[in-house]
């Protein structure tokens, strides 16, 4: 009996929505046009936008892509690293209210890296309203305006993401390998930096040369190596949180936000599966780099310090990374800290015995070095 479909009629959350319409038929062939009959109706809605989003590209590149090419990126971003469920929308969010010191993508922009910088302003008002105001696995606030991980960008770009693989679950072994880059093709990894420099040059552009790029993408963490040949003197703040607690909320996640971008029916039975292996991947690769980044461009917070003490955390990491306009963005993080009082977090069930276990012997090789004692 096939499990039932969550969401299936969704068509929101959807971050193939900003696809071009060249990009969108190169995807669907590099699935074989395998999308499932249940979902055709995303694929359909995902068309008809590429070809709108392909009208507006190029109207944008011929009014701003010599502007944009020109662009010199002044200051090397930060990027805020850290396991999905480990605290790294918070820390972007309290970071982010530093309006003076830093630009940040937003979820307008990663949704839509073509064409941002010439539809923003009138989509989003126009369209405010079509956009739920929390995220569909917690309760944190959602708006175009919000602060927004990355990696959306450069994968409508250049189609080379893990996430993909969400979409497409038939092929997760093909785009899994797009997590930290390693053993794929020289070619390809160049392909992607050019996407991404691409993105935050348009950033710039729009933000100007004062402000640093502040930049959250969980999959970052496996490819400090390759941000590092982009910028050599960038700033990296990871942020960590106890396994088991990520483990529970990741097993969340996947029941609430994933269901909203499927264009395959999953194979739920192997959740469990790609948890265990997506987190010895990334902190596998994590650990495997993170001793070449100079000590004054890295730092760590624990998950539970930035809940406990918000503003000593963020202090710590302004201190540690050598970062100006601390003093002038306290009073803005406090007033942000103090819109949060009385959150609901999501609250889970014990670990059964079996996951506890199974965490002990496959994850036991991280608990040291972030910090944790196996219980």
């Amino acid at each position: 009996m096939k499990e039932p479909l969550k969401h299936r009629w969704s068509i929101s959350h959807n971050y193939l929505t900003g696809i071009t319409a060249g990009d969108w038929w190169r995807l669907l062939q590099d699935n074989n046009f395998a999308v499932d009959p249940v979902y055709w109706h995303r694929a359909a809605v995902v068309s008809l936008l590429s070809v709108a989003n392909s009208i507006y590209r190029w109207r944008e590149d011929r009014e701003h892509g010599d502007e944009v090419v020109a662009t010199v990126i002044a200051k090397a971003p930060v990027f805020i690293l850290g396991h999905w469920r480990s605290g790294t929308t918070h820390l972007h969010n309290l970071m982010a209210q530093d309006d003076e010191g830093f630009a940040y993508p937003n979820t307008y922009q990663v949704v839509n890296p073509h064409i941002f910088l010439t539809t923003e302003e009138v989509r989003t008002r126009r369209f405010a309203k079509l956009l739920p105001d929390k995220r569909p696995m917690d309760n944190m606030a959602l708006s175009f305006e919000s602060p927004q991980e990355d990696e959306f960008a450069p994968l409508l770009i250049t189609l080379k993401s893990s996430y993909l693989g969400v979409s497409f679950p038939r092929s997760e072994d093909h785009y899994s390998r797009y997590l930290s880059f390693e053993g794929v093709p020289r070619d390809e990894v160049e392909e992607w930096k050019r996407g991404l420099e691409w993105f935050l040059k348009k950033l710039s552009f729009k933000y100007g040369p004062g402000r640093r790029l502040l930049l959250k993408s969980p999959p970052h963490t496996a490819r400090i190596g390759v941000l590092r040949e982009m910028f050599p003197d960038a700033k990296f703040v990871h942020i960590h949180r106890r396994p088991e607690e990520v483990l529970q909320s990741f097993r969340h996640y996947y029941d609430t936000a994933m269901w909203h971008t499927y264009l395959q029916r999953p194979d739920r039975s192997r959740i469990d599966d790609e948890i265990f292996q997506r987190y010895r991947d990334l902190m596998g690769a994590f650990f495997a780099r993170r001793g070449e980044i100079p000590a004054g461009n890295f730092c760590e917070v624990a998950y539970a310090d930035l809940e406990r003490d918000p503003m000593g955390a963020v202090a710590g990491i302004y201190d540690a990374l050598s970062l100006d306009g601390a003093e002038q963005a306290m009073p803005k993080i406090k007033a942000y800290v103090d819109t949060l009082d009385g959150y609901e977090k999501n609250r889970f069930k014990p670990l059964d015995e079996a996951s506890r276990q199974r965490i002990r012997e496959e994850w036991r090789e991280f608990y040291e070095p972030l910090g944790y004692r196996v219980e």
